[in-house]
């Protein structure tokens, strides 16, 4: 083989390698989950938004089947949406369910069974209205819903006996089986931009102090509200 053919085939495979890196950055590092986008029809105080989102005990649609996580319901195909991501409009009346499909568990610190920057600083669960949800006198908090930034943090009520508990959903998206119900709404933010969000009850099951795995994970229990004009 002459010299300005192995060149050629040199440059041709460093090309593949470089092709190949940039593809794996792009569609694996750099892919997020998807936005569900709630902002048709403008921005405003005026405006209301009705944002659904669920807690399955696991996500069987995904490479992580036994991770806990949220889905959120896509408002114009109204299907179920593995992602922790969503974008509503500045100013606009923000007014979520939540459907709790997982089991209970304790909050590390009873601050987090207060419900806080809701319209009121209350929520129902269950049609029942709630300021606090004390998560060590019952088996009643599975999860927040909290964003730090504007200081919204809501309990999430979970299915309250041992029977329920020993029998949650098994596929995800969730459709059948125990649940909570919890309702509330918030303000958001005038001040366009992207605000983190994450459930604040120790959910990462098999992680030290159950912090990791599915707790500090983008699309799991961790995402971000987009704000925009």
């Amino acid at each position: 083989m002459s010299l300005p053919v192995r060149v050629g085939t040199l440059i041709v495979a460093f090309l593949a390698v470089v092709g190949g890196a940039i593809f794996v950055v792009i569609h694996y590092l750099l892919a997020g989950p998807p936005v569900i986008d709630f902002t048709a029809g403008g921005s405003g105080a005026g405006k209301q938004v009705n944002i659904v989102l669920q807690e399955a005990p696991q996500t069987t649609v995904s490479t992580k089947p036994d991770w806990v996580s949220y889905f959120i319901r896509d408002p114009k195909t109204k299907q179920w949406v593995h992602t922790t991501f969503f974008k509503v409009p500045a100013g606009a009346t923000v007014n979520v369910t939540v459907l709790g499909y997982d089991g209970c568990t304790p909050a590390r610190n009873p601050f987090f069974g207060r419900v806080t920057g809701t319209i009121g600083n209350t929520e129902t669960v269950d049609g029942k209205t709630v300021r606090v949800l004390d998560t060590w006198r019952s088996c009643s908090v599975g999860h927040t819903f909290s964003i730090p930034g504007i200081g919204l943090n809501v309990p999430m009520g979970s299915p309250t006996t041992v029977a329920a508990n020993n029998a949650l959903c098994t596929n995800s998206p969730c459709t059948s089986g125990p649940k909570a119900t919890m309702k509330f709404s918030f303000h958001a933010p005038t001040t366009t931009g992207a605000y983190f969000w994450q459930c604040r009850i120790p959910c990462g099951g098999g992680y030290v102090t159950g912090f990791g795995g599915p707790m500090q994970t983008l699309g799991y229990m961790t995402g971000q509200m987009e704000v925009t004009s």
